[in-house]
């Protein structure tokens, strides 16, 4: 992880870590190091999610990339996958997002996509960091006419819903949908993209006001949408987070269907219409073992990632594989999408509901969730610097690997988005790996300083 971009862009709490002065400056050198070999004026798109502190960096980035000549199209609210679409769409040399995804609204972020609507491989990243932090000089200010220009696109986001529309393919009338928008991105979308479909929606948590992002909703606070479900007739409930990159659902009993049981899902339909590519799903080390042993008894294949969509990602499109994700609901349909795009793959479930007349009970039964539990430690830099060389926490981790043996696993990595350390295991036993996950989470915590 790079000094200034973690697993999913820059981040911070806004107008202290994530500052004006650095999105002015991360604007330069993205423009820099993204159109060098440019010779034309470049364009570059900026989206934004919806907390308060998004206009204020969306005026700073734009000033940067101005700056410098290239020329900046704003296009309001937006998910972070539909920036990720028009920049390709709209033939940008950049596309920019500003958002913290599922984070507090006090939390801001810049992700950056190239012009094929990829997120930065970490060479490029690394070439916008050494700018940013260690020297701006080889970036030239023009003037007169050479500065860049803002023009706003609003109407762009219908682009977007287009797009899904025909990707998706799906009549889902009959389909009675409840959607939490996380009071994010989804807010703009939602409503308009499902009705388009034909399903009959009840919207939640769709109503922004610059600082309910992400608050006690959206697929990080599932309990609304549970509890919705529960005491109404819907077929399915669809929750997004704040950038509506990510989706997980709940099926028509309120039982939740995570990101791992949504991509089996996906992987088997897949497979039965042959559009599997090898057979193959592309998952992260904090996948379910469950989803392992459904691969095992359904003949497909597993390949396995750093966590981080980016990283799923590169491997999809190394090797051509069509199906891809993380637990938390980051799902890449590779044939529509260059990043896991929440909308796209809550409409696709809701597809096969619509194409199989089975209950989403039923299709989620594909895969059965190995208990699990996760431990979250609050954790400087220091810290998780130690996971890699304190022989007292590297010595507890490996206790409970021998004590586990083949019935389960231990998982323990520093968050790259959040400062965060997670100790996650999982096991037949729920107690017996909660026990061992508050033994070396305890270990953990005794080394911060």
């Amino acid at each position: 992880m790079g000094r200034l971009f973690g697993t999913d862009g820059a981040r911070g709490i806004a107008n202290q870590e994530l500052t004006c002065e650095l999105a002015t400056n991360i604007g330069r050198a993205a423009a820099y190091v993204l159109t060098e070999k440019t010779t034309e004026k470049p364009k570059v798109l900026i989206g934004k999610d919806t907390r308060v502190s998004s206009n204020m960096l969306e005026m700073a980035l734009a000033a940067g990339l101005c700056s410098v000549g290239a020329d900046v199209v704003l296009v309001g609210f937006v998910p972070t996958p539909a920036i990720a679409f028009l920049v390709q769409d709209r033939e940008a040399d950049a596309g920019i997002m500003i958002s913290a995804s599922h984070n507090p609204c006090e939390y801001n972020g810049i992700k950056i996509f190239d012009s094929n609507g990829y997120k930065l491989p970490d060479s490029l990243e690394e070439e916008i960091e050494s700018l940013v932090l260690d020297d701006m000089s080889p970036i030239t200010f023009p003037t007169g006419g050479d500065v860049g220009s803002v023009f706003i696109r609003h109407d762009y986001v219908d682009l977007y819903i287009d797009h899904l529309v025909e990707s998706v393919g799906t009549d889902l009338k009959g389909i009675k949908l409840a959607i939490d928008c996380a009071n994010g991105c989804a807010s703009y979308t939602a409503e308009k993209l499902f009705t388009r479909l034909g399903a009959d929606v009840r919207m939640m948590h769709d109503h922004p006001n610059g600082v309910n992002i992400n608050t006690h909703c959206g697929s990080t606070n599932m309990e609304d949408l549970i509890d919705y479900v529960n005491g109404h007739e819907v077929d399915l409930g669809l929750a997004f987070d704040g950038d509506s990159d990510r989706c997980l659902a709940v099926d028509e009993n309120g039982k939740l269907i995570d990101g791992d049981r949504m991509i089996a899902v996906f992987a088997q339909d897949m497979k039965d219409r042959g559009d599997l590519k090898d057979n193959t799903a592309v998952v992260t080390v904090m996948t379910n073992l469950g989803f392992k042993r459904f691969a095992e008894q359904n003949g497909v294949n597993v390949v396995e990632t750093k966590v981080g969509d980016r990283y799923v990602l590169e491997e999809m499109v190394k090797h051509g594989y069509m199906i891809g994700g993380e637990q938390s609901g980051h799902i890449i349909f590779k044939q529509y999408a260059t990043t896991g795009d929440g909308q796209l793959s809550g409409a696709m479930l809701a597809a096969i509901l619509a194409k199989t007349g089975k209950p989403a009970s039923e299709i989620a039964s594909v895969m059965t969730v190995m208990p699990q539990t996760l431990y979250n430690i609050r954790a400087s830099a220091a810290l998780k610097e130690k996971l890699t060389s304190d022989q007292e926490i590297l010595a507890a981790i490996e206790d409970v690997k021998k004590t586990l043996g083949n019935r389960g696993r231990i998982l323990v990595r520093a968050s790259g988005t959040e400062p965060l350390i997670r100790v996650m295991l999982e096991g037949e036993n729920i107690v017996e790996i909660k026990k061992l996950a508050r033994q070396v989470a305890k270990i953990i915590e005794g080394k911060e300083e």
